[in-house]
């Protein structure tokens, strides 16, 4: 841990934990969610630090990236949001590197990224079923029939919150994953150096 530790490593992990959080700003609902689920690239930093700098630093990484971002512009989800995005993209990066630290190479760098993606996709789906839809029922007195309606509107065969998950939050979070793959994998050879320099 002592060698982790490093005034470059500090600076680095802070880096790209604002650039997350600045990321992150720029927000915007895609096709398959309702207009509450955003899509941002406050990721991309995320996992090209993971494979940078390895799983802690994935950590803490995600950690800068929302405490940053709750400075810039204060929660309106009552850090349910919030919550969501630090559970979800926790295990998306933090399982990459994870993957990716065993073997530096272009091949395994795709698996991890696949894994971390489906990792994230199903700590995503379950954080929703459990935690997060339940928390906005309660916390905005929203009837769950309401936020099913939603997503009803956008597939009609949703029929009751499992449905929803499996429909809305499922591919959401694949296309998001999917985008911040292949920008990590566009961009990482290029930007590396600048990470890893002494």
């Amino acid at each position: 841990m002592k060698e982790y530790l490093t005034l470059k490593n500090i600076s680095v992990v802070a880096i790209l934990g604002a650039l997350g959080a600045a990321l992150m700003l720029f927000d915007f609902p895609i096709f398959v969610a309702p207009s509450f689920y955003k899509f941002d690239l406050g990721d991309l930093p995320c996992l090209l630090g993971a494979f940078a700098l390895g799983p802690v630093g994935a950590f803490f990484i995600q950690v800068i990236k929302i405490l940053v971002k709750l400075l810039l512009k204060p929660t309106s989800t009552a850090f349910v949001g919030e919550f969501a995005a630090f559970i979800c993209s926790t295990a998306y990066c933090v399982s990459a590197a994870n993957i990716y630290q065993f073997n530096k190479t272009r091949k395994t760098a795709i698996i991890a990224m696949i894994v971390g993606s489906l990792f994230m996709t199903i700590i995503s789906c379950l954080a929703n079923y459990f935690i997060i839809i339940p928390a906005y029922v309660k916390m905005y007195n929203i009837p769950l029939e309401t936020i099913i309606s939603m997503g009803q509107a956008i597939f009609p065969i949703i029929k009751d919150k499992l449905g929803f998950v499996l429909c809305c939050v499922l591919p959401f979070n694949l296309i998001k994953a999917l985008i911040i793959d292949v920008l990590t994998f566009v961009l990482y050879k290029h930007i590396s150096p600048l990470l890893k320099a002494k």
